[in-house]
């Protein structure tokens, strides 16, 4: 696949919600391209740079630098706020590797990506169910708080569906646990849902989270 890049400050996981406020004139055509033709671009964790395109001391720009795994974003809505100003609402899909990168004269960032294989479907054990709950807790007080944030969970139930399978538990942990980007990118790249799971474990006990 060859796919736009969009360089964050953070990480997106699969089957989470990312909003964006767009208005630099690389990301604006990015966005009217995806949305135009019905593709995804690729969301991928700076190591190196800033968000926004910021000029150096040579009259060029500084430089950018990102992890080289990230996830397809898909777009669900954009919101023309005012001109040269969107806002877009994304859902993460599948996760991929660069291959190659390439920044255009503009600065927008284009990649040949090989996608990677989604989590195996994988239950929680019953050690680990706790994890679970805790996450349906919190969901449940927060929810109150910031409905649109929570538009994607479904219902809860204890036995079936997602809350019982150890990928989906573990990446919305990860999106809501107080962690530097650097440690979720961690968690992004392994291939085993549950080793994700039990890390995912290891952080609420060192944040005090009961489960």
């Amino acid at each position: 696949m060859h796919i736009p890049l969009f360089p964050l400050g953070t990480v997106l996981f699969p089957g989470g919600s990312l909003p964006l406020q767009i208005f630099e004139v690389r990301y604006l055509d990015m966005v009217r391209r995806c949305q135009r033709e019905g593709t995804p671009f690729g969301v991928v964790c700076l190591t190196e740079g800033g968000e926004v395109q910021r000029p150096d001391a040579e009259g060029g720009y500084a430089r950018e630098g990102f992890h080289d795994t990230g996830t397809l974003a898909r777009l669900v809505s954009v919101e023309q706020l005012q001109p040269g100003l969107l806002f877009i609402a994304c859902e993460g899909t599948q996760r991929f590797r660069v291959a190659r990168s390439e920044k255009l004269p503009h600065g927008l960032w284009t990649a040949d990506v090989e996608p990677l294989a989604a989590d195996a479907p994988m239950p929680v054990p019953p050690e680990l169910r706790g994890i679970a709950q805790a996450l349906h807790r919190l969901q449940e007080r927060l929810q109150a708080e910031q409905p649109a944030a929570f538009a994607n969970y479904p219902a809860y139930q204890p036995d079936e569906g997602p809350w019982q399978d150890a990928g989906w538990v573990a990446n919305r942990w990860a999106e809501l646990l107080p962690l530097p980007a650097q440690a979720k990118q961690r968690l992004l790249t392994l291939d085993s849902p549950l080793l994700r799971l039990e890390l995912v474990g290891d952080a609420l006990e060192q944040w005090g989270i009961p489960t």
